[in-house]
C-alpha cells in the first residue's frame, strides 16, 4: 500500500484513460508509457475494463503501477485487485470501498470536494484524497486553501488539470494529479492518433521535471 503511495507522488502524473473498446485502452495505455508515464488509472467506464487491467498489469508488472478508477462500491474494488489493480480511486466517498483496499493492502484515493468530505474521507483510511472536480471549484486556488488547515492530508485534485495549470496545482501542493481528456485525449483514441497520446505525456512530464528540486 505505502509503495504504491511512494510510487504515485513520486510520479505525480496520474492519467485517467478512456477508451471505447478494451483494444484502444491498451493500446492507449502503451502510447502512455512510450511517452514516459509509470502510473495507469484505467477507468471502470472502459469496456471490459477488468480484463485491460489484468492485461497491462502482466505486461508491465514492476514497471509501471496499474489502478482502476470510477469504483463505486467494494464488490468492483474487490475484482479489481483480484485481476491485478494496484490501486484503487473513486469520484466519491464509500466506506465499503476504503474498507476492501485497506483489508486487500491496495492503496485508495477517495473523491471529495468540500473540506467535510476531505476530512472525512481521510479519517476514515484514504491513502489520498481525490478532490474532484477540482476545476469547477478554484482549481489551484481552491486547493492552497485546503491545504492551509489540512496540510497533513495528501491531495490528489482531478478536474481542470492541463498543461497551462498543472504548475499551479503543484506549486498549490498537490501531491499528486489525475489528469483525464488533456492528457489523454479522446479525440486521439477515436482517430487512432495514438503519437499524439505519446506526445502529451512527453510535454506533461516536461512541466513536473521543471520544477526545482526541493
Amino acid at each position: 500500500m505505502s509503495s504504491a503511495l511512494d510510487i504515485i507522488t513520486r510520479e505525480i502524473l496520474v492519467p485517467v484513460l478512456r477508451a471505447g473498446s478494451p483494444d484502444d485502452a491498451v493500446e492507449a495505455a502503451h502510447a502512455l508509457v512510450a511517452g514516459g508515464i509509470r502510473v495507469l488509472e484505467i477507468t471502470l467506464t472502459v469496456p471490459g475494463a477488468i480484463g485491460v487491467i489484468e492485461r497491462l498489469r502482466r505486461e508491465y508488472d514492476g514497471e509501471v503501477l496499474v489502478g482502476a478508477g470510477t469504483v463505486l462500491d467494494a464488490d468492483t474494488a474487490l475484482s479489481a485487485i483480484q485481476h491485478g489493480a494496484q490501486f484503487v480511486v473513486s469520484p466519491g466517498f464509500d466506506l465499503a470501498v476504503i474498507d476492501c483496499c485497506q483489508s486487500s493492502g491496495v492503496a485508495v484515493a477517495p473523491g471529495a470536494l468540500t473540506p467535510t468530505e476531505v476530512i472525512t474521507a481521510w479519517k476514515a483510511g484514504a491513502d489520498l484524497v481525490k478532490v474532484f472536480p477540482a476545476g469547477n471549484l478554484g482549481g489551484p486556488k481552491y486547493i492552497r486553501a485546503l491545504r492551509g488547515p489540512l496540510p497533513q492530508i495528501p491531495l490528489m485534485p482531478t478536474g481542470g488539470v492541463n498543461l497551462g495549470t498543472l504548475r499551479e496545482f503543484l506549486d498549490a501542493g498537490a501531491v499528486a494529479v489525475g489528469v483525464g481528456g488533456e492528457l489523454v485525449s479522446s479525440a486521439a483514441i477515436r482517430n487512432r492518433d495514438f503519437n499524439l497520446l505519446t506526445e502529451n505525456a512527453r510535454a506533461f512530464l516536461e512541466v513536473v521535471h521543471s520544477r526545482p528540486k526541493a
